[in-house]
């Protein structure tokens, strides 16, 4: 099962993403840091209306992302295979869960679920679940955008390592440009739409 998209003539503006596809990690990681900016991020996307399109999960920095977007007020989309729930501790309130088979179905379902796709901190299921979405972008599967985000250069041993690959031969030039790095959650802010304009709250 695989997460086919038309590509669309012209790329993906902000207004167009609706929904955004999280990859991170299921523990919380040794730099506070990256707790600090998945919790940021679900805030960021509550506020801009963005549904959060998720593993599951109730921990690690999955479970603070969504647990943010929820208290911000936002939506959040888990979708999780039926082994995993135990092990992951799926999260509880969410707008809506989808339990599935296998890790394939989960990801099939989460790419078409969302308009695009970034990657905080994690470990090998993490990088698993963002290579086969660089892969299907350099396949031309899809045309989603796919950003990196981490504190204190977390990603940059990656980015070396996918340079290394395109100077030794066995990928295109661009490879590492698959997916943008973006220095700072201010600067996602550009790619999302425009924050919701909430009604004031009148005392009767």
């Amino acid at each position: 099962m695989r997460a086919v998209t038309r590509r669309r003539v012209g790329g993906i503006t902000p207004a167009m993403i609706t929904s955004l596809l999280l990859f991170c990690g299921s523990r919380t990681g040794h730099d506070p840091a990256q707790g600090a900016l998945a919790t940021a991020l679900g805030t960021l996307l509550a506020e801009r209306g963005v549904t959060l399109v998720y593993g599951g999960g109730g921990v690690g920095l999955m479970g603070l992302a969504a647990r943010a977007t929820l208290a911000g007020g936002g939506k959040v989309v888990g979708i999780i295979p039926r082994t995993l729930m135990t092990a992951e501790i799926a999260q509880s309130g969410l707008t809506e869960m989808h339990v599935v088979e296998t890790l394939h179905e989960r990801k099939a379902l989460m790419h078409l679920r969302s308009d695009a796709i970034i990657a905080l901190p994690g470990s090998i299921g993490t990088l698993d679940e963002l290579f086969e979405s660089m892969t299907w972008r350099e396949l031309g599967i899809h045309d989603k955008p796919i950003w990196l985000l981490g504190a204190n250069s977390y990603w940059q041993p990656l980015l070396a390592l996918l340079d290394h690959i395109a100077g030794q031969g066995f990928g295109p030039p661009n490879l590492a440009q698959l997916a943008v790095t973006l220095p700072d959650l201010a600067a996602l802010k550009a790619h999302l739409p425009p924050a919701l304009s909430r009604e004031p709250h009148r005392h009767s």
